[in-house]
C-alpha cells in the first residue's frame, strides 16, 4: 500500500531559516512538496501557514505578500492558512509578533491524524512547540518527519519525529524556481 502524505510548512520559519542560510528565498513550492513526499509515496495535500501583514501599516508589503500567497493557492494539492500578526506599541521598532500559525499547524496534524487522511506528516519546521503534537499523532500508529536546516531546529523536536529530513544545499538544488 501507498503512504499517503501530508506536508505541514511553517512558512515563517521556512522563509527566515532560508534566507538566513541560502541568502534566497525564491523555493518552487511545488517541487520542494513533492521531493519531501519522495518517490514511492503520494502527496495527499501541502499545508502552508503564515499571517498576513497589516496592509495599513506595511502596504508595499502587504501587496507583495498577498500576491505570493495568491501564487501558492494555484498549486495543485496546495492550501493557505493563515493566522494574525499583532503589532506591538513599539513597531517598527519591535517587529510584529505571529498568533495562531503554531496551533493551527498542530491541530490541523491532529484532525487529519484522527481522520485517517494520512499515513506520514512531514512537518517544515525546527520548533519545540510541535513535540507534544508529535508525539500525539505517533501515539495514533502514524509517522512523523521534520524537514529541518542543519545546525537549525530544536533537538527537542529532531528527536520526537521519526525521521528528520536535512534541508540542505543537496536536498533543494532542484528547488528552486527556475531549477531544471
Amino acid at each position: 500500500m501507498v503512504q499517503r502524505v501530508m506536508v505541514y510548512i511553517d512558512g515563517s520559519n521556512l522563509y527566515h531559516s532560508l534566507n538566513n542560510k541560502f541568502d534566497r528565498t525564491n523555493l518552487d513550492f511545488f517541487r520542494f512538496s513533492n521531493k519531501l513526499v519522495g518517490e514511492g509515496r503520494r502527496l495527499v495535500r501541502t499545508y502552508y501557514y503564515n499571517a498576513p501583514l497589516d496592509r495599513n501599516k506595511q502596504p508595499k508589503q502587504y501587496q507583495k505578500q498577498q500576491k505570493f500567497f495568491d501564487a501558492l493557492r494555484k498549486i495543485e494539492y496546495f492550501e493557505v492558512r493563515l493566522g494574525r500578526l499583532v503589532y506591538s506599541k513599539g513597531w517598527p521598532g519591535i517587529p510584529p509578533t505571529e498568533k495562531g500559525v503554531d496551533i493551527r499547524i498542530a491541530t490541523d496534524m491532529l484532525v487529519h491524524a484522527v481522520a485517517g487522511n494520512y499515513d506520514v506528516a512531514v512537518l517544515v519546521s525546527g520548533d519545540t512547540d510541535f513535540v507534544d503534537a508529535v508525539q500525539a499523532v505517533k501515539g495514533r500508529g502514524l509517522h512523523v518527519e521534520a524537514a529541518l536546516f542543519p545546525m537549525f531546529g530544536s533537538q527537542t523536536l529532531r528527536d520526537a519525529v521519526d525521521k528528520v529530513i536535512t534541508l540542505d544545499s543537496e536536498f533543494l538544488s532542484d528547488c528552486w524556481v527556475g531549477s531544471p
